[in-house]
C-alpha cells in the first residue's frame, strides 16, 4: 500500500456514497452532510437525489402528492349518490316540487295584479259578441301605452258611478291591509264590476236616433257586426256630452243592458270616470267553442269621427300604441315562456355546480 506521507505516493479518495433526499437512510449511525465518514452500507446525507452509489440500479420512484379523494375536476358530482338512503332523496324531491309551487303561484298572483286577469261574464247584456259565462281574458297594460279608444271592450268598477259603492275600509290597519293586498292580486273585491263597449270620449257628443243609428259627433255608426240580433240601436235620447275624464258606454244587447243610457242621473250624467277602467277585454278564452279576439269594429274608424280633439288624441294613441296593443296582447304567450324558465330556475339551482376549471 502506498505511503500517504511519501511526497510520490499518489493516493486515491474513494467518494463518500450519499442517498437521495428524503429517502429513509439505512440504520446505522449517520454522519454530517457531506462528511466522508461512515453512514451506513454505501450511504450519506446532504446530496442531491440520484447521486447514490447505486444509481442506475435502483432509481427512487417518488411521486408528487396525488389529488384529494373525490370527483374529477371536470365532472359534476351527482345530487344524491346512489347508495344515498331512500328517504333522503324524497326528502329531496318534496323540497324541490314545494319551491316550483311556491313561485308558479307567486308569478300567477302577480301577472293576475299587473298584467291579465280573467273575468266571467255574468248576465246578457253583451250578447252576442260576449255570452254569459264566457271567460275574457283583460288587459290591464294596455292603457299605459295608449289611451281607450271608441269601440273597446272595457271592463270597470261601478265606484264613485253607477256603484255600488265599496263599504268605507275597516278601522283596523291590518284589515285594511290585508283587504288591499286581495284586491290588488284579484282574489277578493268589494267593488262591482261592468262590462261594456266605449261609444263615447271625453268631448264627444253622443245622441240617439239619426236613421235609427247612434250618433257621434253627428256622425251615425253603423253597428250591425256586433248589436244583438233584431235590436235597435237604441231608444231616442237628447245628445248628451261626455264630460272630462269620463266615457260613455253601452252594451251590444240594447234591448238588455243597463248603460250609460239609464244612469244620466248618477255621477257623470251616466259616463263612467276613466281611472275606474280595470283594462281592456282582448280575448276569451273560455269555452273553447268560443275561443277569439275581441277587436274594435270598423264602424269606429271614420276618419269623420276624428275631426275633434278626443279624435285627434285617439288617431295617435292607435298610431303611437297599435304596435304596444299588439305586443301587450301577446303576454300570456311571452308570459308562458317566462312562466316556464321561472319555473325551471329553482330546480337549475339546487344542483351544486362546481365551477369549469379554465385551461
Amino acid at each position: 500500500m502506498d505511503d500517504p506521507y511519501e511526497p510520490d505516493t499518489v493516493t486515491w479518495v474513494r467518494p463518500q456514497p450519499v442517498r437521495p433526499l428524503g429517502r429513509p437512510g439505512p440504520a446505522g449511525p449517520a454522519g454530517p452532510a457531506g462528511s466522508r465518514g461512515p453512514a451506513g452500507p454505501g450511504w450519506g446525507q446532504g446530496a442531491p437525489v440520484g447521486q447514490g452509489p447505486d444509481r442506475g440500479l435502483r432509481e427512487p420512484r417518488w411521486q408528487a402528492p396525488g389529488p384529494p379523494p373525490g370527483p374529477a375536476p371536470d365532472e359534476d358530482p351527482p345530487d344524491e349518490p346512489d347508495s344515498a338512503p331512500a328517504g333522503k332523496k324524497r326528502k329531496h324531491f318534496w323540497r324541490e316540487l314545494l319551491i316550483i309551487v311556491v313561485v308558479a303561484a307567486a308569478l300567477t298572483l302577480l301577472v293576475k295584479a299587473f298584467v291579465v286577469q280573467v273575468y266571467r261574464i255574468p248576465s246578457a247584456s253583451m250578447e252576442n259578441t260576449l255570452q254569459v259565462g264566457d271567460r275574457v281574458l283583460v288587459n290591464k297594460l294596455v292603457y299605459h301605452f295608449r289611451g281607450v279608444a271608441r269601440g273597446d271592450i272595457i271592463v270597470f268598477s261601478g265606484q264613485d258611478s253607477w256603484g255600488p259603492d265599496a263599504p268605507p275600509p275597516s278601522n283596523n290597519g291590518f284589515v285594511r291591509l290585508w283587504d288591499a293586498v286581495l284586491s290588488n292580486i284579484g282574489l277578493e273585491s268589494s267593488q262591482t264590476y261592468y262590462i261594456k263597449r266605449v261609444i263615447g270620449l271625453p268631448g264627444d257628443k253622443v245622441a240617439c236616433c239619426t236613421d235609427g243609428k247612434v250618433t257621434v259627433n253627428g256622425v251615425p255608426l253603423t253597428e250591425n257586426s256586433y248589436l244583438y240580433p233584431g235590436d235597435a240601436a237604441s231608444f231616442p235620447f237628447k245628445a248628451v256630452t261626455v264630460p272630462s275624464g269620463h266615457l260613455w258606454v253601452m252594451g251590444d244587447h240594447r234591448g238588455d243592458s243597463d248603460d250609460s243610457r239609464y244612469h244620466t242621473g248618477d255621477p257623470g250624467a251616466g259616463a263612467i270616470p276613466e281611472n275606474e277602467v280595470v283594462g281592456r277585454a282582448f280575448l276569451i278564452i273560455w269555452p273553447p267553442s268560443q275561443l277569439r279576439d275581441l277587436p274594435i269594429p270598423n264602424t269606429f274608424s271614420q276618419a269623420a269621427l276624428h275631426a275633434g280633439p278626443a279624435g285627434a288624441a285617439v288617431i295617435g294613441a292607435e298610431n303611437v300604441g297599435g304596435m304596444a296593443l299588439s305586443a301587450v296582447a301577446a303576454v300570456p304567450v311571452a308570459g308562458a315562456a317566462a312562466g316556464a324558465g321561472v319555473l325551471g330556475a329553482p330546480w337549475l339551482l339546487l344542483r351544486r355546480r362546481r365551477p369549469v376549471k379554465a385551461r
